[in-house]
């Protein structure tokens, strides 16, 4: 269970006090919840061990994802645009690779086997509700019956797009996830959490009783 987008010390606290198995910070210029990598230190600081810290790339440039990692030494990168698996493995660390709908919607086309196939050294890989290179944390999800697991069930899916409180318990119910992620489902405004609706959602994520 990831929560993503943090961009205050108080919402990386609140994610790790209700259980965020990891906690996401981007790093795109184009984003409402962009850090600088000066500005993340203290966000990273925050994150205690066994949380995972993950560092969130559209299109970057390489040298920005090597000063991120130098400066804040993220435990996985995450790649949400066009990055083919050579781009991402020359990193030589962990990583996430997103897939836009246009890669897996259309079960007659190929472009999701490829994209398994280019990243084969992925840790996992993230379906979200848009298309791939655009920006996340919309808040709209793709429609479920599209989901490829059935085709796939080794590979660890991981379900993002559109999840809150409402949907999540049956989002996890009938897709059975690897994980899932959250951003703007858990905020008030883009990049800022709500501590409450991130509480909401945990609960509906890890159930009591």
């Amino acid at each position: 269970m990831k929560i993503c987008g943090l961009t205050r010390t108080e919402d990386v606290d609140a994610a790790v006090q209700y259980g965020a198995d990891a906690v996401g910070f981007v790093f795109v210029p184009a984003s409402k919840r962009n850090l600088a990598p000066e500005a993340a230190l203290a966000l990273f600081d925050r994150v205690p061990p066994f949380v995972q810290s993950v560092a969130l790339f559209l299109d970057a440039d390489e040298s920005l994802v090597e000063t991120v990692i130098s400066k804040l030494s993220p435990d996985l990168l995450q790649f949400h645009g066009h990055e083919t698996g050579a781009y991402c493995r020359q990193f030589g660390r962990p990583y996430i690779k997103a897939l836009g709908t246009d890669l897996f919607v259309d079960p007659s086309s190929d472009l999701l086997g490829h994209a398994l196939a280019d990243h084969a050294t992925a840790r996992g890989f993230l379906l979200d509700s848009h298309a791939t290179g655009a920006l996340g944390g919309t808040g709209t999800r793709f429609d479920w019956q599209h989901w490829p697991q059935g085709q796939y069930p080794s590979v660890p899916f991981i379900l993002a797009g559109g999840l809150d409180a409402t949907n999540i318990g049956e989002a996890i119910k009938s897709l059975q996830p690897y994980a899932v992620d959250v951003s703007s489902g858990v905020e008030t405004a883009p990049g800022i959490k709500s501590a409450k609706k991130i509480q909401e959602f945990m609960n509906k994520v890890n159930p009591i009783g």
